[in-house]
């Protein structure tokens, strides 16, 4: 099931059969006990009604924080440690790599996070961005893997690898992350055969394409959100961006225009232009 929040409400989206759900407040929704039971209820007692429009839909998010996860992929050690040489930090991505505690950061508030199809922002102040396609966890207060969604953790390469001490301001910035378009509910996790696949567009032409499987994630979804809950709290829940296998050469930056879409196979496509 997919659950979607639209400025008409909110809606569920089973098989290709969609519901409305009464009328609920999001927090509360994104918290609530028995999420799965709850709605496999409305779409067996709701009737189907047309899909929403697709420029009504809004990021699946209203007052919980976005985290993120690094160095969960090989590839994402091996661009931290090659970005981050010349500062004298190239091994700390190693060591994060293997160590039993992994790299957490804080990436944004919810008004830092742009819709499907809004516009992300380009620091003014970086010469080398990136998007980060990532599949990323929906949390609930208690500690509950309620569902995933798309998430793009937009990085400053230049300005994480000048020092390791400027990450929160290589990540986090206005409009610097998106989710959607839609969350996966579901209790079981995704299979690790599930692909995340990244696109550029510019000018109407594909810039880079790669993609990558779950099963390059080093670290298990539980585990992460374990290492996010200790000694943490989260009264509405949080999402958790679980680190990025997909990273485009060192030649690359994004310009303003460029389309980012990151599909992930069950969830969707998020799409957003660059400005």
């Amino acid at each position: 099931m997919l659950l979607y929040r639209t400025t008409n409400g909110i809606y569920l989206q089973n098989a290709d059969v969609w519901h409305p759900l009464p009328e609920t407040n999001w927090d509360t929704l994104f918290d609530s006990p028995n999420l799965a039971t709850f709605l496999a209820q409305i779409a067996s007692t709701t009737p189907a009604v047309d899909a929403p429009a697709p420029e009504t839909i809004l990021a699946p998010i209203v007052s919980q924080e976005v985290w993120a996860a690094g160095v969960t992929y090989f590839r994402s050690r091996t661009a931290r440690m090659e970005e981050s040489k010349d500062a004298g930090g190239g091994s700390f991505y190693d060591r994060v790599y293997s160590a039993e505690r992994p790299e957490i950061f804080f990436k944004a508030t919810p008004q830092r996070v742009a819709n499907p199809n809004q516009p992300m922002h380009l620091r003014g102040d970086s010469k080398w961005m990136v998007p980060e396609p990532e599949l990323t966890l929906a949390v609930n207060s208690r500690g509950e893997i309620i569902g995933c969604t798309v998430g793009n953790d937009l990085s400053c390469r230049d300005i994480e690898g000048e020092n390791a001490l400027y990450l929160p301001q290589a990540k986090c910035f206005k409009l610097c992350a998106a989710l959607g378009p839609a969350i996966l509910i579901q209790s079981e996790p995704l299979a690790p055969t599930t692909r995340i696949a990244l696109q550029i567009e510019r000018g109407g032409a594909n810039v880079f394409e790669g993609d990558t499987t779950l099963a390059q994630l080093k670290r298990t979804p539980q585990e992460l959100v374990g290492f996010l809950f200790r000694d943490n709290t989260f009264p509405t829940g949080t999402f958790l961006m679980t680190g990025t296998g997909i990273v485009p050469g060192d030649e690359f930056t994004l310009q303003s225009g460029d389309v980012v879409k990151i599909t992930i196979d069950g969830i969707g496509t998020l799409s957003n232009p660059m400005a």
